[in-house]
């Protein structure tokens, strides 16, 4: 059966999915979809994509309902991607399969797992932990779905998107194997695609606004505080202006500041880009390749957008309860990490056979290090419990 499949028109400088790069192992074509269209939905049906749902954001997966966790931020990432791929002539599907994907490979408990894997891994020739590489391993390697290869084997310009950041170090040994592949970038300070350029930016804008939200709803900061932030405040008081009984109703008038917030960071990300853009005048995908970061804010937006990153950081990021909760976090990582490591038969079977079978201490602590980060909050949690019989 042959289908037309018709995209929606793209810019030059756009990934076109007719022109992709490829895959790692040669797949025939689908007849309905394009090939961004069938990295989405295999990142939407994999194993990996359904854990997001209980990982956590800043807080806990156990202390609230309503808190962000990384599917719904993943969510958020491609909602205001696809926006403003599609006013740039983007690719909304790659960019919507590339914000599912960006944090498959984060640890649970957030940055505080990571950093405690990350020292796990720190040992000897262990090579650490980067959750962007490990996003790019879950895609490549540690998926299990199809009978011919590991991984989803996604298109170049997919993983080329997840892999956002990259140590030198491990962009040498991912180019070795993949010469001239998604790591050469970080090699010879290239830059990746426009879709993955604005997923970066997206990311960003996404978690400043959900982190406000649940910083507020949890208590831990103030509607009061945020006055002090002058990207938040004008458009807090501009509500006030336009709907003077929200003064009574804190909750829509953070809803309402937030909604603002995010409406004129996306045109200003518009609008800046374009300016960027026209200046450069890229004709081709590889034209942007080489060319300077192109997705940004204006002068202004950035400045405004780093004094909120500042203010989380400090009021939110590091409150009292929360540096708590990620102190027990960190604590259940580092715990885990060595039980696994001496007894791997108190993993799951794949992964027990696998450290069984290595001969040596660094590969197969990445065989534990994959078992941990693909755990949820409360699967780690439980798993503490079991083999510590610790209570946190």
């Amino acid at each position: 059966m042959t289908v037309a499949i018709h995209a929606t028109a793209l810019a030059p400088y756009a990934c076109h999915p007719v022109a992709s790069r490829g895959r790692r192992y040669t797949e025939p074509s689908a007849p309905t979809r394009t090939e961004f269209q069938r990295d989405r939905d295999r990142i939407v049906h994999s194993t990996a994509f359904r854990r997001l749902v209980y990982k956590t954001q800043v807080f806990l997966n156990h202390e609230g309902d309503l808190f962000r966790t990384r599917l719904t931020h993943s969510l958020e990432v491609a909602q205001l991607g696809r926006s403003i791929a599609r006013t740039l002539g983007l690719s909304e599907d790659l960019v919507e399969a590339i914000a599912l994907a960006h944090d498959l490979g984060h640890t649970p408990f957030g940055h505080a797992g990571q950093d405690a894997l990350n020292d796990c891994m720190g040992h000897s020739d262990r090579g650490g932990f980067e959750h962007n590489l490990q996003s790019l391993r879950v895609v490549d390697e540690l998926e299990e779905r199809y009978p011919a290869y590991n991984g989803l084997n996604l298109c170049f310009e997919t993983r080329e998107g997840i892999l956002k950041h990259c140590s030198r170090t491990n962009a040498t040994q991912l180019n070795a194997q993949e010469p001239g592949g998604v790591a050469q970038r970080f090699l010879t300070s290239g830059q990746p695609s426009l879709e993955a350029q604005l997923c970066n930016l997206a990311d960003e804008i996404a978690y400043n606004a959900h982190d406000i939200d649940d910083g507020v709803r949890s208590g831990l900061i103030t509607l009061t505080q945020l006055q002090d932030v002058p990207l938040f405040d004008r458009f807090r008081a501009e509500a006030l202006r336009e709907y003077p009984h929200l003064a009574t109703s804190p909750r829509r008038l953070l809803y309402e500041a937030i909604r603002r917030m995010l409406s004129a960071q996306v045109y200003d990300v518009i609008n800046a880009t374009q300016v960027a853009i026209e200046a450069v005048n890229p004709t081709s995908v590889d034209a942007v390749r080489a060319s300077r970061s192109l997705v940004m804010f204006g002068d202004d937006m950035r400045r405004e957008s780093n004094a909120l990153k500042h203010f989380l950081f400090h009021n939110l990021y590091r409150h009292p309860q929360v540096v708590r909760s990620m102190a027990q976090a960190k604590r259940i990582v580092a715990d885990l990490f060595p039980l696994y490591l001496t007894t791997p038969s108190e993993m799951q079977s794949g992964f027990a056979a696998q450290a069984a079978a290595t001969l040596t201490d660094s590969t197969r602590a990445r065989v534990v290090a994959d078992y941990i980060a693909g755990m949820t909050d409360r699967f780690a949690t439980r798993e503490h419990a079991r083999l510590t019989g610790a209570a946190l």
